[in-house]
């Protein structure tokens, strides 16, 4: 039996070695993800976040779709994709901190990756509670999650939140939120009962009031803010206000944010004439004996 001379299997084996170690280098660097970095032509202008209202199925609620139109079509000229917050929207309100996590994670997603897209901030009923959290507003002095990290304040251009309960307890976004209090609008329907204390309550000025009268108002304001710097304004309305420190009241005052739009018929039970988007009269909170608190 021929032996092999010393040495050749070790020669052999560093051979082999060399020949493999560029393919195995090359494969893993191949075999390692590579994040995707969207192009500024694969972001949006705009991105609206909207958390939807008690027991309404997944997506942007009827709310958040009619305030969605209205603001494409008062901001033309702009690209806007939408995210429905994803969260349990159950009767019992258990769910509205996942909902806060769900809304800060999809900012963080969009800003590090579409760094120039403004965002939108936008609730309705429950939803306007997730965003309270969002926005660092205690609901009855209790902090019910973590807010947005105050160095994304900055990709926020706008909050607009209808129906919100916490209006009720001086908890009113616009006036409460240090972080985002300067870019809100917070709508009440004076027949709603859930944000507004007083007679003539019914529970259609929640669940039906909020279209297409208060949607319609909210893209007005928010396009404004988001038109400022895009070199476009609304007609009618004028630039919107500053981002400095938040503001102390909120009222439709037309030598800030210009006349308000007109509006469509709203449905009856409820007065025709849509307030400005203040904090509602203080007072308890009042429950649907069917459906519960929204």
């Amino acid at each position: 039996m021929r032996g092999h001379p010393e040495g050749s299997g070790r020669s052999r084996g560093r051979w082999v070695g060399l020949v493999a170690s560029p393919l195995f280098i090359a494969s893993v660097f191949f075999a390692a993800p590579i994040a995707p970095v969207a192009s500024a032509a694969d972001c949006a202008d705009a991105e609206v976040i909207f958390a939807r209202g008690t027991d309404e199925p997944p997506g942007l609620g009827r709310v958040g779709d009619a305030f969605v139109d209205a603001l494409r079509r008062q901001a033309a000229g702009m690209t806007i994709d939408t995210y429905a917050v994803n969260y349990k929207a159950g009767k019992l309100q258990l769910h509205g901190g996942d909902g806060a996590e769900d809304a800060i994670s999809h900012i963080k997603s969009t800003a590090s990756s579409c760094p120039d897209t403004k965002i939108v901030l936008g609730g309705f009923s429950q939803g306007a509670s997730v965003i309270d959290i969002v926005a660092g507003v205690p609901m009855g002095g209790i902090t019910w999650g973590s807010a947005l990290p105050p160095q994304y304040a900055d990709n926020i251009a706008a909050v607009a939140t209808f129906g919100n309960v916490a209006a009720r307890t001086g908890g009113s976004l616009p006036t409460q939120s240090a972080l985002l209090g300067a870019k809100a609008i917070d709508l009440c329907n004076p027949g709603d009962p859930i944000c507004h204390a007083g007679p003539g309550n019914e529970w259609s000025g929640h669940t039906e009031g909020y279209v297409p009268g208060y949607t319609t108002q909210a893209a007005t304001f928010v396009a404004g803010m988001l038109l400022n710097g895009f070199g476009q304004t609304v007609p009618g309305y004028g630039p919107p206000p500053g981002y400095g420190s938040p503001i102390t009241g909120y009222s439709p005052d037309t030598s800030v944010h210009g006349p308000q739009p007109g509006y469509g018929p709203v449905g009856p039970g409820y007065d025709s004439q849509l307030p400005g988007p203040g904090p509602s009269t203080v007072g308890p909170v009042v429950a649907s004996p069917d459906f519960g608190v929204v």
